[in-house]
Formats: structure tokens, C-alpha cells, sequence
């Protein structure tokens, strides 16, 4: 079987495994009462169900054993570990709240494993800045904080429905395509059964009727997912990547780009909370998609497709951009577009105090006109 049989074949079943399996979860779920009750910092109003990612695991489980056959290096050993640790980790957050310090631990641990690994070993950065040659120990430290990071930046997006999903899409797509050029085909199987999973998934997750959330559980597994990615993209040898439409001393500039949303809103999320002198792990509505819901009046599908699409846009510009420019005027435009994008998002006040008094009093101005409007309505029907 050929790699594009096998990659339908993959999407259809992780796709159908999901979309059919999560009804039943929602029914467990909802049974036991496992549900997420909503807070002040949520965006739901409704007490939801929130163990989605248990569809992922298992499917993603039940995929790496049909293309096994695929992985030539034997890396799914590495890969396995550190899903299940996240797997679990996750699910014990989602029914009982874990601290930062533990979940931490629980990551470092479960990157630990896919570090080990001589495949994902990063040797060079092929030019990046005049840099070649990596020490090991220097690769194993830059490693393990990318894929931390990785995994964190993802899991604090989900915060609104569809946003997780739609970035998630976006960005396994584009590394289904990578990894597709660079005949790395173990690797797009991935993707492509995870992004399957996104796709069922994203229909329960906007509904009205059948509602439920990813959770930990599955935020912490797909942004493992996506770290593992960025490891073995930043890991590509120059004999394995000549298909890329994109000089290869530019692979790290790329990487930033396509992983832009999650982490921009991190960094400035942390800045925030640290300037307000904050732990960076407190919870707030200091998010990209709470500003955009809460001061721009954006829905939460609106939300989520504006900065998906951004996304899109800003990967695509980099790609053309860093098939001509060289990395300094790549790192140069990547440093623009991030200050352009603090500039757009730091001018409001994001003290969470504040922003509650804001959105209380803008509810009351709302309130206020539609009892006017009544009014008037009333009036006029007396006379």
C-alpha cells in the first residue's frame, strides 16, 4: 500500500473513530457528572462536559499501530511514553485539579523520552545566524524548553470554542505538507490521523446541542503532538530537505511562524501578569481571544477563524519570504510583526479587575438601551 492510500485510509478511520466514539463519552461524561462547571474567568455559562482528548489518545494509539509499519527508525517507542504520561496527566487535571509545579514535572518527563531519541537529535542549524555544529547537552536543554513550551502555549489557547481546534488544523496541515516534501511519510501519517481527530472533534466543540471541550486531556496531548513536529522539522537534514520551498538556514524562523499564535499569546500573557506582579501560571481573561471577545465584540466562532486565518496568512508570508530573503531580514520581519502585534494588543488595560468592570458596565450600557427601546416601543403603542 502506497503512502496516499495509506493517508486516506488514516484519516477516514481516526476521523470516524472520533466522530463516533466522543457521543459516547459525552453520554459517560455527563452521567457521572464529570462536567466543567463554568467560573468568572470562563467563557461557557453551562456546566459542559470536558474530556474530548480521551478520543485522541485512544485513536492516535490505534493509528501508530497501523503505520507502525512506516516509522524505518524505530521512533514510535520514543513517541508512546510520553503521550500516555500527558494522557494521564491530563485527564487527573480535568477531574481533579493538578498544580503547575506538577504538571510541569509530568512534562518534563514525557519530552524526555522523545529527546533520547537519536532521531530527533538536532546536530546543526545549517547556517542559522553563522550557527552549525550543536553540542549535545546545548541540544538536549533546547529540546526539552521548546517542547515544554510548546506544549504549554497550545494548552492556554484553548479557551474559547473552536480556537484550539481550528489552530491545531492549521498547523498540522502545514506539517503534513513538510514532512510530505521531505518524505519523512511516518511523520505525516501523524498529523494527518491527529488532524482527523480535530476535525470530528470541532464539530461537537462549536454545537449547541452535543457540546463538549478538549480539556487537558487533550490540549496537553495535541500540543505533544505538535511539539514532536517542531523538534523533528528543526532536526531535518539538508540531504532530506531540498524539496522545501524555503532556504534550510531558515527552518527555525519558520518554525516561530507557524507556531506564532500560540506562542505570542503566551509571551504576552506572561509579560502581563508578571508586570501586574503575578504568578506567569495565574489564570485571568488576559488571553488574544478573550480581548477579542470581550473589548471587539468578536463571537467565539468568529474569534477563532480570524486568528486561524492569521495564521494561515502569516505562515504562508514567511514561507514566500524565506524562499528569497536570508535570516536576517527573515528574523527582522518576524520582530516587526511582533512588536506590530504588541503594539495592537498592549494599548488596552488587561488588569483583570478593570476588564470585569468593563465588561459588567458595557452590559448594563446594553441593558439600558434595549429597556429604552422597549420603552419607546410601548409609548408609541398607547398612542
Amino acid at each position: 500500500m502506497n503512502f496516499l492510500e495509506t493517508a486516506v485510509l488514516i484519516f477516514i478511520g481516526s476521523f470516524l473513530l472520533t466522530y463516533l466514539t466522543i457521543p459516547k463519552i459525552i453520554g459517560v461524561v455527563s452521567y457521572k457528572r464529570l462536567m466543567d462547571a463554568p467560573n468568572e474567568r470562563s467563557s461557557h455559562k453551562i456546566q459542559t462536559p470536558s474530556l474530548g482528548g480521551v478520543a485522541f489518545y485512544y485513536t492516535l494509539i490505534i493509528g501508530l499501530f497501523f503505520i507502525n509499519s512506516w516509522d524505518t527508525n524505530g521512533e514510535i517507542i520514543h513517541i508512546i511514553p510520553g503521550l500516555t504520561i500527558l494522557f494521564i496527566i491530563g485527564l487527573k487535571d480535568d477531574l481533579v485539579v493538578l498544580s503547575p509545579g506538577s504538571k510541569l514535572i509530568a512534562q518534563l518527563v514525557a519530552v524526555s523520552f522523545v529527546v533520547a531519541s537519536s532521531g530527533f537529535t538536532i546536530h546543526s542549524l545549517n547556517g542559522f545566524f553563522n550557527i552549525e555544529e550543536i553540542p549535545y547537552y546545548i541540544y538536549f536543554l533546547i529540546a526539552v524548553f521548546i517542547m515544554v513550551t510548546i506544549i504549554n502555549s497550545y494548552n492556554l489557547i484553548d479557551g474559547i470554542d473552536g480556537l484550539a481546534s481550528i489552530v491545531g488544523i492549521v498547523i498540522l496541515i502545514i506539517y503534513t505538507t513538510i514532512f510530505y516534501f521531505t518524505k519523512e511519510y511516518f511523520y505525516a501519517l501523524i498529523t494527518i490521523s491527529l488532524n482527523a481527530c480535530l476535525l470530528a472533534f470541532f464539530g461537537y466543540n462549536v454545537s449547541s446541542t452535543k457540546k463538549i471541550f478538549m480539556g487537558d486531556t487533550g490540549s496537553l496531548i495535541v500540543g505533544f503532538v505538535i511539539s514532536i513536529m517542531t523538534l523533528k522539522f528543526l532536526a531535518l537534514k539538508p540531504s532530506s530537505s531540498a524539496e522545501l520551498p524555503f532556504f534550510l538556514e531558515n527552518i527555525p524562523l519558520i518554525a516561530i511562524s507557524i507556531l506564532i499564535v500560540p506562542l505570542f499569546d503566551t509571551a504576552r500573557v506572561f509579560a502581563i501578569r508578571i508586570a501586574n506582579k503575578k504568578s506567569p501560571f495565574s489564570p485571568d481573561r488576559n488571553h488574544t481571544h478573550h480581548v477579542l471577545i470581550d473589548y471587539w465584540g468578536l463571537s467565539h466562532k468568529q474569534a477563532s477563524y480570524l486568528i486561524g486565518g492569521f495564521n494561515i496568512i502569516f505562515v504562508v508570508l514567511f514561507i514566500v519570504l524565506g524562499s528569497t530573503a536570508k535570516n536576517l531580514w527573515l528574523f527582522i520581519t518576524l520582530l516587526v510583526s511582533v512588536i506590530i502585534l504588541s503594539f495592537i494588543f498592549f494599548r488596552f488595560n488587561y488588569n483583570f479587575t478593570s476588564l470585569k468592570q468593563k465588561i459588567l458596565f458595557r452590559r448594563k450600557v446594553k441593558a439600558m438601551k434595549e429597556n429604552l427601546k422597549s420603552k419607546t416601543k410601548k409609548d408609541k403603542g398607547n398612542k
